[in-house]
């Protein structure tokens, strides 16, 4: 059986809001502990909940604080090899989709001259 589609609008009724909230950050810290388990990696979560005074921290502390001295030690170029913002990002998919379209306006053409090829032999 499949779910519904969740419409993503803000929750008004505060027990409801703190009831998503907490089934949430739990699935959330579960699918960080699955990925860092599954792949090899290393992992951290810090999430801050507004009916929280503390934030959750996943796994420790003490791991947090490792993998930030691990990327912060990192050099530049490598920090910034696969980061990019939002500008760069949209360029990268505006240059892919306009290579597609070139792609299909040449497969297009083809298509079209072996047609007309076609039309003239008979």
């Amino acid at each position: 059986m499949t779910r519904k589609k969740v419409k993503l609008t803000f929750i008004v009724n505060d027990a409801a809001q703190k009831a998503t909230y907490k089934k949430r950050k739990n699935n959330l810290l579960k699918k960080v502990d699955e990925l860092s388990t599954l792949c090899g990696i290393e992992a951290c979560a810090i999430v801050q909940g507004p009916h929280e005074p503390q934030p959750h921290i996943w796994p420790s502390s003490w791991g947090v604080h490792r993998v930030l001295s691990k990327f912060r030690t990192m050099p530049e170029l490598e920090k910034n090899k696969k980061m990019m913002n939002q500008e760069t990002f949209m360029r990268q998919r505006v240059l892919k989709a306009k290579e597609k379209v070139e792609k299909l306006r040449k497969g297009n053409r083809e298509q079209e001259m072996t047609m007309i090829m076609f039309q003239c032999l008979n």
